[in-house]
């Protein structure tokens, strides 16, 4: 039997200082999940990933079924590429993404027989199965970090192997940014198969022990995940952390983490923090050999007029989404995928879901090009810092070449969270121009969108941002 251990009741764990606190009434509810129609098209790209592009084994005119491989993984990050509905390829297209990449993908029109939806699933007896088994079968199936990095899992395995132990493999269930809806109803009706991805990656990569961080709000969450990783003989506790952005940070969220280890004397030696869609996708591969077919995704925004966490096929256009939801009330000043914190502008309703799309929205005033004006000053910036730095010095410094020897070293231990950009009243890209100087990787710019309430947990002060400049 595992160790089962909880830290509910007793502490919660946060980071000492700085991030900001708040609430969207755009974003969907994270109760519950509808089943988005199947698309009549679908688009498909080669490359999901940052790796190489991988190479098109079908043409244009042939018939797919639902799984199959149209696509096959050639060099490091690159997948394997698989139909997420049966159907006939209609054409070849490019588009450029939300990230601003240029992406060919095949073009699926759907008709025909579904074999795994609504069928009984095939399911496959994996516990003794070898490591090298397990990571061919998730290298066959595609399966990637969905969060993140979007690294194939099967590298990360073939990685993992010259890490010396311990290694400890974090869930990360924490909720600090409503537009992860998605996410948390993901972790409340698969909880099961998430729980069992997490003992197959942990078999597989000789991990000594499981924590669930799960948001102190979510305490129900976590006890449902201890009960459903009892059977598979793996130490496991939940360690429930704070609520504030950025606690989802890999970085603020190992500080946690420590914190945690130190207080329960746990040596926890090296951390694997993966999302539960990651998880959920190798219990896919795995148990039910199936590639990643659906996403959970939030879509919502102010010029939505149904925001729903919506189960949705992998190549699903994002305006059949919006559609779907209702249309729109207005027409949409801006369009993007990810969260208001960190979005990525979409030019294009054709543009498909991917594996890593966790959210899109629709607002109905881009706010993101209001006009800058001069730093008063007020620091704001240096009190929703995690790092304890002083965001307002350093964007001078770099803007005005002054110091760059003390500028480079204080952007280098910036952790690019945005939180100065987004409480910023004069509109300067702070996050943006420190994070890029000390060569941090942002997983996109803050679009800042909305009037919501923001909570400075760290001056313990509450404050109403004007229309359009707060989170």
């Amino acid at each position: 039997m595992a160790d089962m251990t909880s830290s509910m009741g007793r502490k919660v764990y946060t980071f000492p200082r700085g991030g900001i606190s708040f609430t969207d009434p755009c974003a969907p509810s994270k109760n519950s999940s509808v089943t988005a129609f199947l698309p009549p098209v679908s688009i498909i790209p080669f490359t999901q990933q940052t790796g190489e592009r991988s190479h098109p084994i079908v043409s244009p005119g042939d018939a797919v079924r639902e799984g199959m491989l149209i696509a096959r993984s050639r060099g490091t990050g690159s997948l394997n590429i698989h139909a997420t509905v049966p159907g006939r390829i209609i054409r070849m297209v490019s588009y450029k993404g939300s990230d601003g990449v240029l992406r060919d993908a095949f073009a699926i029109r759907m008709e025909g027989s579904f074999e795994k939806l609504g069928r009984k699933e095939e399911v496959r007896s994996w516990e003794n199965l070898l490591s090298y088994d397990i990571q061919r079968i998730v290298m066959e199936y595609g399966v990637q970090e969905m969060e993140g990095s979007a690294k194939p899992v099967s590298e990360l395995i073939h990685s993992l192997r010259s890490v010396p132990q311990p290694i400890t493999l974090v869930v990360r269930c924490v909720f600090d940014d409503p537009w992860l809806a998605g996410e948390c109803v993901l972790c409340k009706e698969r909880t099961k198969a998430i729980a069992e991805g997490t003992a197959i990656l942990a078999r597989t990569c000789h991990i000594d022990r499981i924590l669930y961080a799960v948001s102190q709000n979510e305490q129900t969450l976590g006890e449902a995940f201890l009960a459903a990783s009892a059977e598979w003989g793996v130490p496991t506790s939940v360690v429930l952390t704070g609520s504030r952005y950025p606690h989802q940070n890999k970085r603020e969220l190992e500080q946690v983490l420590r914190s945690y280890g130190k207080r329960e004397s746990l040596n926890l030696g090296s951390l694997l923090i993966l999302g539960p869609a990651t998880l959920a996708a190798i219990f896919d591969a795995v148990k039910l050999k199936k590639p990643s077919l659906e996403r959970y995704i939030s879509v919502g925004g102010s010029a939505v007029k149904q925001p729903q966490v919506m189960r949705v096929r992998i190549g699903t256009r994002v305006g059949d989404l919006f559609a779907e939801c209702g249309g729109f009330t207005t027409a949409p000043g801006l369009i993007a995928s990810g969260s208001p914190l960190m979005g990525k502008r979409i030019i294009d309703l054709d543009e498909p879901v991917l594996k890593t799309t966790y959210a899109i929205f629709a607002l109905g005033k881009d706010f993101s090009t209001e006009a800058q004006t001069n730093c008063i000053s007020c620091g704001e910036c240096r009190i929703v810092c995690p790092r304890s730095l002083d965001p307002e010095e350093l964007y001078k410094k770099i803007t005005l070449s002054v110091d760059p020897v003390s500028a480079l070293k204080g952007a280098a231990a910036c952790h690019a969270c945005g939180c100065c950009e987004v409480v910023c009243p004069s509109r300067l890209p702070l996050g943006t121009t420190i994070a890029a100087y000390g060569g941090n990787r942002r997983d996109g710019n803050a679009i800042l969108p909305t009037a919501h309430t923001v909570v400075n947990t760290a001056a313990n002060t509450t404050a109403a941002m004007p229309e359009g400049r707060n989170v």
